[in-house]
């Protein structure tokens, strides 16, 4: 329709009214006013690309040569070519399965010459040009990350290429980006409809947005309309326009200060057309009593943006991807030059239609997709890195430590055109930044290829990745016999079932029994980690149970090089069980063919991702049989006995000890803005340091001697308390199971918990500023130190006694309350009832129930004889001594803080079961690792 004159009192004439009372949406005017485009269903009730005249002639389909394919949302180029987005690439909704995604693709002015932009796992939607004639549009994408708040703004030149994040990339606001449009003559600014997930539909709050300020969360909102005046501050919430009013739709901006939009004031109002302002004002333009006016445009002519030169060259099969310093960026933050060796290049089978994906499908808890191991490129040790990729494929990369461990999680893809080289500055590097420039080693040669991963690109299948290794390594022990996880692959897991009704799905629970017995075992991201950039190595391998065993000597068993590498990349792909949905999750059908036409079609790929391989190049999938491997004994059993004078001791007699080891033994450090440390007095002595009963990393057991009395802090150094030495630090928070509606999981920010996910080099800084403030010597405890302190006497695990008493009055461990990361969607707080083994799966000691989900404040359980809290369990405690084989000598220079290599951490934490909390309980990690349930603690020599 259109209006005139532009008033409440103006005129409203039909300009196409089509028949059988269709829809028509989606209106996009060409720049010279001439002709118009929109959606509308055609006879067949498929949605279609139609143009029209702009005085209502000439009406044509352009759109329709798939009669199985739905096609809308067009926007015209200033090269006379047009957007739209497209269901024919065969792909739904995740988590429903039920709605058919569209992404973008081009056509000529005639509906001639399609081809295929966007290969993503969820929709495509409002392409609008900006005025430097890239094509911006809202990407919705989770991989492996918050799906509710996750459908951001992003950009890309007219012909595919440049597909980058604009604005909401890892923000919880806005969950939603909707109708963004570029404001005239601005080189930065947009204005856009932002709304919720659940609940109300796109309609939402108008937001005026200026990337060049920011591109996180609310950086870069400059104004809310009505807002005048007033801060925009990011909500984290669900449902989160609601009960915002107005609410708005189809903004369409006039200048800088005035927009024209839709808009309904009131829950009782009608849908109308309103000239808004950034001053508050809200001028009704026209309403019609009994309709809704929507999709407001000025029907005049327009400058054409700039033509953005064609960069594909279409007789290409691949593209380049160069990477200038893979170290630049907040992605590996800290992490030493020459820490990454090569990059794991991934890609994706998405889902296909009317096949639920939801968190139990794929793998437990996530992946939502299939994924597939392209290979591995080489990082130069400048950092640079060239390689090539597959063009018009969703790639994802992780760089890689020496060991093949990734040190990052992309959680996102890229996409690249044919002959595009694809230009990133490093790994989660700003947009706002200022480029590197300079020659890198990468540029001196030619691009490398990838390496391919033990044969072809497939699926990665838990059945043929990693259950042979399982077979030839674990199941001779893990074979259902004994009283021990169950690892065998040719046994089917439990009935599936869930507390969680939207997971019920009949494709959901089909594993084997031992996949759901061994990743219980493997930290990981889960099916919605935390949607801000992850702290480098925040789920390398290194902090999984599952490795951890292995590399502490778990019964001698030592696996082989591409063993680790399979069991390495499985853990680095979120765990997934499945590597195609045909095989044990339920046929595509017709859609698999058809994908594949129409991919090859539109986007000149021939590729079939429900392929199931033949053999590859590995020894695990060979298709040969594997002799199993038996471990020889490690030791004989038992331990000879170690003479140690004074050696257990009571509790009396400890605090005996204590009294009379100097004048008092408390002392109190001021940390000034009302913060103190608390100290505790710990007697010189000797001790039996190790574990009979221990790994083997725990012995020989060796007797120490504790050579001077030294102050250690009662409790565990607070967020508050590291706050004051560096108020950047953010503990962050943990992701609770399944998925997450609002919700960020479980804090360990709070001001009176622990400081985790702080490394070594940052607590030894801390003990810097604290004996500079202090003039005194601070620095952390010593391995030798720790153990001492912790046993307070004691020869038996704990200070308080065996792993068979009621720890809850002592400790912070894994315990009946782990289950409580199985909650409510919507809020956290609410444990779910009739969790199954599908919704709360950590391991824990279920027997007791500390009360304690997460680490909490210190102080809440019992002190040992010396006076120490959370020795055992809360957050595990870096210890200044690198990690080094035992005997324990303190003479061999492990003591050194200057010593190269892994750091000792001891204690255990809220997330380990008490085998993992034992006082003689060892693990290590790297220097610069922030490790999520690690903090410290401080000693002081004496005087």
């Amino acid at each position: 329709m259109v209006l005139s004159p532009v008033s409440p009192e103006g005129r409203l004439t039909t300009l196409y009214q089509p028949e059988n009372g269709r829809f028509v949406g989606d209106v996009d005017l060409h720049f010279g006013a001439e002709q118009i485009l929109f959606s509308m269903p055609d006879e067949k009730e498929h949605w279609q690309v139609f143009e029209i005249g702009g005085d209502g002639s000439g009406l044509r389909q352009l759109t329709g040569e798939q009669p199985d394919v739905d096609s809308y949302d067009a926007c015209y180029l200033p090269d006379g070519k047009i957007f739209f987005t497209s269901t024919a690439y065969f792909n739904a909704v995740p988590c429903t399965g039920k709605d058919d995604v569209a992404v973008l693709y081009v056509m000529d002015a005639e509906g001639k010459n399609i081809r295929q932009l966007g290969f993503d796992q969820d929709h495509n939607w409002c392409p609008t040009v900006s005025n430097d004639g890239r094509v911006l549009y809202t990407r919705w994408e989770y991989t492996d990350s918050v799906h509710c708040h996750a459908r951001l703004l992003f950009q890309m030149n007219p012909d595919g290429t440049g597909q980058t994040a604009h604005y909401g990339s890892n923000s919880y606001w806005p969950n939603a980006i909707f109708y963004a449009r570029p404001i005239p003559d601005h080189p930065s600014k947009i204005v856009a409809v932002i709304g919720g997930h659940h609940g109300v539909g796109r309609m939402g709050e108008l937001v005026v947005f200026d990337p060049a300020q920011g591109r996180h969360e609310a950086d870069g909102a400059v104004q809310r309309i009505p807002g005048y005046g007033k801060k925009v501050e990011a909500v984290f919430k669900d449902q989160l326009v609601d009960a915002s009013w107005p609410k708005f739709l189809h903004p369409y901006p006039l200048s800088e200060n005035y927009f024209l939009v839709s808009c309904k004031r009131q829950p009782d109002s009608q849908w109308g057309i309103y000239l808004a302002d950034v001053f508050d004002n809200l001028t009704l333009v026209k309403e019609l009593p009994g309709f809704a006016l929507l999709e407001p445009i000025p029907l005049r002519k327009t400058a054409v943006p700039p033509v953005i030169p064609d960069k594909v060259d279409l007789t290409r099969k691949d593209a380049a991807v160069y990477i200038s310093d893979i170290y630049a960026g907040s992605g590996l933050k800290g992490v030493p030059r020459g820490t990454i060796k090569s990059l794991r290049v991934i890609t994706y089978h998405f889902a296909y239609r009317d096949m639920v994906t939801n968190p139990n499908t794929i793998g437990v808890d996530g992946p939502w997709d299939i994924k597939r191991v392209l290979g591995t490129v080489p990082v130069y040790k400048d950092g640079s890195a060239r390689f090539r990729i597959p063009a018009n494929t969703p790639v994802s990369l992780q760089p890689l430590d020496g060991e093949g461990k990734a040190m990052q999680l992309m959680r996102s893809w890229m996409t690249a055109m044919p002959g595009e080289t694809l230009q990133c500055a490093g790994c989660h590097e700003s947009q706002n930044s200022v480029p590197l420039t300079g020659r890198t080693l990468a540029l001196e040669g030619s691009s490398d290829e990838i390496t391919p991963w033990y044969g072809q690109t497939r699926g990665f299948s838990y059945r043929r990745e990693v259950q042979p290794v399982i077979d030839r390594y674990c199941v001779g022990c893990h074979d259902g016999s004994k009283l021990i996880p169950d690892l065998r692959g040719d046994v089917d897991a439990a009935e599936y079932g869930t507390a969680l009704p939207w997971q019920r799905s009949p494709h959901a629970g089909k594993f084997s029994l031992g996949y759901t017995q061994l990743h219980r075992f493997v930290r990981r991201p889960g099916s919605e980690s935390d949607l801000h950039v992850l702290e480098p190595m925040e789920f390398h391998a290194d902090t999984t149970e599952l490795v951890q065993l292995l590399q502490k000597g778990h019964h001698n068993v030592k696996l082989d090089a591409e063993a680790w590498d399979r069991l390495i990349t499985w853990i680095d792909l979120n765990c997934p069980f499945h590597g195609t949905r045909s095989e044990e999750l339920k046929d595509p059908g017709s859609q698999r063919r058809r994908r594949r036409e129409l991919l090859k079609l539109y986007a000149g790929v021939d590729d079939d991702a429900e392929a199931v391989p033949g053999p590859g190049t590995g020894i695990y999938n060979s298709g040969q049989p594997l002799e199993p491997v038996v471990p020889k004994p490690t030791r004989a059993a038992g331990q000879p006995s170690i003479d140690c004078p004074g050696w257990p001791c009571d509790v009396t007699e400890a605090r005996g000890r204590q009294q009379t080891a100097g004048p008092s033994p408390r002392r109190t450090i001021d940390l000034g803005e009302g913060q103190s440390v608390e100290m505790v007095l710990i007697p010189a002595g000797q001790f039996v340091m190790g574990g009979p009963a221990g790994a083997p990393d725990e012995q020989p057991l060796a007797r120490v001697k504790i050579e001077r009395s030294f102050w250690m802090a009662a409790r565990e150094i607070t967020n508050r308390q590291f706050n004051l030495f560096d108020p950047t630090h953010d503990s962050r928070v943990e992701s609770k199971n399944a998925t997450q509606y609002g919700v960020q999981g479980y804090p360990a920010n709070l001001p009176e918990q622990p400081v985790v996910r702080v490394s070594w080099n940052e607590t030894m800084a801390f003990c810097r500023w604290l004996s500079k403030k202090t003039g005194q010597r601070f620095s952390m405890p010593t391995e030798a130190q720790w153990e001492y302190a912790a046993r307070a006497g004691t020869a038996t695990p704990f200070f308080f006694g065996n792993g068979d008493v009621d720890f809850s009055p002592f400790a912070n461990m894994a315990d009946a309350k782990l289950a409580e990361f199985a909650s409510d969607v919507w809020d956290s707080s609410k444990p779910l009832a009739n969790a199954t083994s599908y919704d709360e799966w950590f391991p824990k000691d279920s027997r007791f129930n500390d009360g304690g989900v997460l680490s909490v404040e210190s102080g809440r359980y019992r002190p040992n004889a010396w006076g120490l809290f959370d020795m055992h369990g809360n957050a595990a405690e870096w210890t200044c001594t690198t990690y080094r084989p035992y005997p324990y000598d303190p003479g061999d220079g492990r003591e050194d803080p200057a010593s190269a290599g892994r750091k000792a951490v001891r204690g255990g934490s809220w997330r380990d079961r008490p085998r993992r909390c034992e006082s003689s309980f060892r693990l290590s990690y790297l220097p610069y690792q922030r490790v999520y349930n690690v903090g410290f603690r401080v000693v002081c020599e004496t005087e």
